[in-house]
C-alpha cells in the first residue's frame, strides 16, 4: 500500500468520529488540520476542537488516534492538538454547512 492509499484509509477512520453534539464527523467539520504519513507509515494528525472549552476535548483526539491505530499498515499514530488557527465555521466542508442547515 502507497502513502497515498494508506492516507486515504486514515481519513475513512477519521470520518468515524463525531463531535457528540453535532451530526457530521470531525473531517467534514473541519477539524482535521493536517494529515502526515512518515517512514514506516507512522501517522501523524494535527487537528483542533470547536473550541478550546469544547466538552470532548478529552475523548476526541483519543478516539481518532484508536481508530488510526486500526488501519492495516498502520504503525504508529500522534494525534496533536492545536487552537491556531481558531476553529470556525469557515473550515467545514459543503457537505457539513448542508447538513447543519448553513446552506
Amino acid at each position: 500500500m502507497n502513502e497515498e492509499e494508506l492516507k486515504e484509509k486514515v481519513i475513512q477512520a477519521i470520518k468515524m468520529v463525531y463531535d457528540p453534539e453535532i451530526p457530521v464527523d470531525v473531517y467534514e467539520l473541519g477539524l482535521i488540520y493536517d494529515i502526515k504519513i512518515y517512514p514506516i507509515n507512522n501517522v501523524y494528525i494535527q487537528m483542533t476542537l470547536t473550541s478550546p472549552a469544547c466538552p470532548s476535548a478529552g475523548t476526541i483526539p483519543g478516539e481518532i488516534e484508536s481508530r488510526v491505530r486500526e488501519v492495516e499498515g498502520v504503525n504508529d499514530v500522534n494525534v496533536e492538538l492545536t487552537f491556531d488557527p481558531p476553529y470556525s465555521q469557515d473550515m467545514m466542508s459543503e457537505a457539513a454547512r448542508f447538513e447543519l442547515g448553513f446552506m
